[in-house]
């Protein structure tokens, strides 16, 4: 694959960003693309290894054909390469901006620290089979006569419909905000990824077939028993959105809010959506604290800053990773090791083995973060104790599970000991006849090029469970 000495003569070479200064003065994406040129040349260095760790289970849940589209590019088809992409991932463009790139990870020439740049490929197809026409609607050339309603317009929810839709069947889309997209839309931040990718892939989506109903929460204005007494099978795909609760005193100071309320504000600011009634949350003018490690505090941060925060601090409870991971312990497995984000790096500043202990303040108002140092086992080590000055909190430590309320309090719904709706990888199916379950609802908070899989997945399987077997790709 690619050239067979490529990867002895040419550099890995990365995308670059806008410097810090000129980016945070904007919410737009900031990564510079490589002309094709270059983009070539970095896909010549995939290297023929024998055995793609990148798109096995380790590296690429979706199970991209990297290599094949690797030697396409080098090659100079990118047509072809757009056509092998979208034959694994409904979305490309979306991956290619915001996922972590675990296939990356997985290169057999990062046990060098050189990986293949596999992201930026991916991107730059993507983006090219946009421009050049190549993406269009593909609607099914013969009708089922079946109907599929699938609950929440997230990237499982859309994979899924898409899928569905192409396969032939009637696919409705009943999505609880007034636009599509889910977490792509109002939690991750436009300067990772805008939103115009996503209203591009509906209009597609809408010329094959799919409709879209906005404003309709399942559950709570819309039963569950009404879907599915309407619909031949039915797909939740709701997302995980219960935040982790850490109770710490004085959490119900004003100034104190979770991390996804303040992201989806300022997307929904973005986006010229009304937000004249929500409680402003905006970091102008004040020291900002962050709790939590994790992709949704340095979303935070980097928000933090476009808003034109005083100072931003980012609290771990983890101590710092090594600089760098021990390969032959690690690879190709996701590694452990320090890693400084976009946001992070445009001045956070990140305590390490800090425990949150309480939140102080004066007159109702949050005033400072008081924590301590750490030891092993996570535990506080008496005599560290430090304040750390804030006007503004958030709370970002990851999502517990599903709302339960609505929707989940369907009678016979089984829910697993994790709080999440319990349903197996292998058929998508809930304990209640014809209701399935995919993406973060069922398996937990995750990675998008997850939500993508199940998504697939699980229109495989409604697919099959509708007409006795599926053309659709598993």
């Amino acid at each position: 694959m690619g050239k067979v000495t490529g990867f002895l003569e040419i550099d890995r070479r990365e995308a670059k960003y806008q410097p810090a200064s000129d980016r945070i003065r904007h919410f737009r994406e900031f990564t510079l693309p490589l002309p094709d040129a270059e983009v070539a040349n970095q896909a010549s260095r995939c290297m023929d290894c024998g055995i793609p760790f990148c798109h096995g289970p380790n590296g690429c849940p979706i199970h991209n054909q990297i290599p094949d589209w690797n030697d396409l590019v080098y090659n100079g088809n990118w047509e072809e390469a757009s056509r092998n992409l979208h034959s694994t991932n409904n979305f490309p463009e979306f991956t290619g901006r915001i996922c972590p790139a675990p296939c990356e990870e997985a290169c057999t020439l990062n046990l060098e620290d050189v990986p293949v740049t596999i992201k930026t490929v991916e991107q730059a197809i993507a983006d090219k089979s946009w421009k050049m026409g190549w993406i269009r609607p593909e609607p099914a050339a013969v009708k089922t006569g079946r109907k599929v309603a699938v609950i929440g317009s997230g990237p499982a929810g859309m994979a899924a419909a898409q899928q569905l839709a192409r396969a032939g069947h009637d696919v409705h889309v009943y999505e609880r905000e007034p636009k599509a997209g889910g977490l792509l839309r109002y939690g991750i931040p436009d300067f990772k990824m805008e939103k115009h990718y996503i209203d591009r892939r509906v209009a597609q989506m809408e010329a094959e077939g799919v409709t879209f109903h906005y404003g309709v929460n399942v559950g709570v204005t819309t039963p569950l028993d009404e879907l599915l007494e309407g619909h031949d099978a039915v797909l939740m795909c709701g997302g995980s959105e219960a935040p982790r609760n850490p109770a710490l005193p004085g959490q119900e100071l004003e100034g104190v809010h979770y991390a996804m309320p303040y992201l989806v504000q300022q997307n929904r600011r973005v986006g010229h959506e009304d937000v004249s009634r929500d409680q402003p949350l905006l970091a102008a003018g004040k020291h900002v604290v962050v709790i939590g490690g994790g992709d949704t505090a340095s979303d935070c941060v980097g928000t933090a800053f476009r808003q034109g925060a005083l100072s931003v601090h980012q609290l771990d409870i983890r101590p710092v990773p090594p600089l760098k991971e021990d390969k032959l312990a690690v690879w190709p497995y996701w590694p452990t090791k320090f890693r400084t984000s976009s946001s992070q790096a445009e001045g956070a500043e990140r305590e390490f083995s800090a425990a949150t202990l309480g939140i102080e303040g004066k007159k109702g108002h949050v005033t400072a973060v008081k924590c301590a140092r750490v030891d092993a086992k996570r535990q506080p080590i008496p005599g560290t104790e430090f304040l750390i000055k804030a006007d503004l909190v958030f709370i970002a430590l990851g999502f517990v599970h599903p709302v339960r309320e609505g929707m989940l309090e369907q009678d016979g719904l089984a829910i697993d000991k994790r709080g999440n709706v319990q349903a197996s990888d292998l058929d998508y199916a809930t304990s209640v006849r014809k209701l399935f379950a995919a993406g973060d609802m069922r398996r937990g908070q995750s990675l998008v090029v997850w939500a993508i899989r199940e998504g697939r997945q699980a229109a495989q399987s409604i697919d099959t469970y509708l007409m006795g077997s599926s053309v659709l790709p598993r």
